[in-house]
């Protein structure tokens, strides 16, 4: 019975960690601007990669390949979020506007009082 459940329990979380992976490839696909895709992309390193890493651990049980896992999700949660935002931010430096701050013609007057800033 205890089988069961794990298994259960894995096959949701890989199912998940799938359905994120390729929701965010369809994101890479679909979104029109390089922050909207880096959001994507990011969110297919941490959330389908972490639970698809997850439902392996359950899989898994307490032998050799957990603890291995465990360093390859600690791994994969730093490199990929300090990556995305390495990129991001090497984007905004070098020019690049996300998309609600390019120029898309003439602004309202409550817009030009209330400039963003980053």
């Amino acid at each position: 019975m205890m089988e069961i459940i794990l298994d259960l329990v894995s096959w949701i979380f890989l199912l998940g960690g799938s359905f994120f992976c390729l929701t965010g490839a369809l994101g890479l696909l679909r979104f029109p601007e390089f922050f909207s895709r880096i959001h994507a992309a990011s969110l297919t390193d941490t959330l389908g990669a972490s639970m698809i890493l997850i439902g392996l651990m359950f899989q898994a049980g307490w032998g050799l390949a957990l603890p291995k896992l465990i360093l390859i999700l600690i791994f994969s949660l730093l490199a990929g979020t300090t990556a995305s935002h390495a990129m991001g931010k090497a984007a905004l430096k070098s020019g690049m506007k996300p998309l609600d701050m390019q120029d898309d013609g003439p602004k309202d007057e409550a817009e030009e009082e209330q400039p963003w800033k980053p």
